[in-house]
């Protein structure tokens, strides 16, 4: 077996038995769906788009960049305090077949999330209506997988024990998922606050979900909002590949 196929085996083995992670990663998403479907229900958003079809897409970005987040960043904190990291690097194993096998896994986790989503969203209860060209999801679930695991390597290199990644990941994640507009429309904040939401990642998977699923735009703003999250994968992955550390004793 090759090693990049007996980690992708490990990583999946140690997802699927934390049950309480893979719980939460699926429910927590439709858990606000449920609540901002009720809160903004029969509503429009600016612009004449369906309140559902800009929160779901919004709640949808917000749960794939913090699963691949959290999922990344905790992992490769324990693997690296339990000196299993320091085991495969003997092996050896270049760092690529590491992030790859973790990469193959997350974006194995994010189809199953958006299917799971997309369906739930589809009920005549929310109402969501695909109106846009939503096969074009499919490269910004690619990108957004990539770019929120990058970061979730510098979580993971970063921080030594479980409380810093979770605490890091959140000051991360919970106030972008504000700015990005993921829970309520980005018309309703100031000006100032728009323009800062344009150098966070989770702004360009929200908005281009939302064009793919919503309707709001068309392929040229989503290929727009691919290479922006192109652009923050390569930044976060140049900069997590050189603070990755193998090992806490070096």
């Amino acid at each position: 077996m090759s090693a990049y196929a007996a980690l992708t085996r490990a990583t999946y083995a140690a997802s699927v038995r934390d049950k309480t992670t893979l719980f939460f990663t699926f429910a927590f998403p439709l858990a606000f769906l449920v609540l901002f479907g009720l809160i903004f229900q029969g509503q429009q958003v600016k612009g004449g788009l369906s309140s559902i079809n800009y929160i779901a897409p919004g709640v949808l970005s917000w749960g794939l960049g913090n699963a691949a987040v959290f999922s990344v960043g905790f992992a490769l904190m324990q693997w690296r305090r339990d000196d299993l990291l320091r085991l495969i690097w003997r092996t050896p194993t270049p760092l690529r077949t590491l992030l790859a096998s973790r990469w193959t896994v997350a974006l194995a986790v994010a189809c199953v999330q958006t299917v799971l989503f997309t369906a739930v969203a589809l009920l005549p209860f929310f109402g969501l209506e695909l109106n846009g060209p939503y096969w074009a999801a499919v490269p910004l679930l690619i990108l957004g997988v990539t770019a929120f695991l990058a970061l979730g390597l510098l979580v993971g290199s970063v921080a030594n024990t479980p409380e810093a990644v979770a605490a890091i990941a959140n000051i991360l994640m919970v106030p972008m998922a504000f700015l990005s507009g993921s829970f309520f429309p980005d018309d309703l904040m100031p000006g100032w606050l728009r323009t800062v939401s344009k150098v966070l990642p989770l702004h360009y998977l929200n908005d281009g979900l939302t064009d793919a699923m919503g309707g709001r735009g068309g392929l040229g703003d989503i290929a727009a909002d691919c290479a922006g999250l192109a652009v923050f994968a390569v930044i976060f992955g140049l900069i997590a590949t050189r603070i990755f550390r193998w090992s806490n004793r070096t």
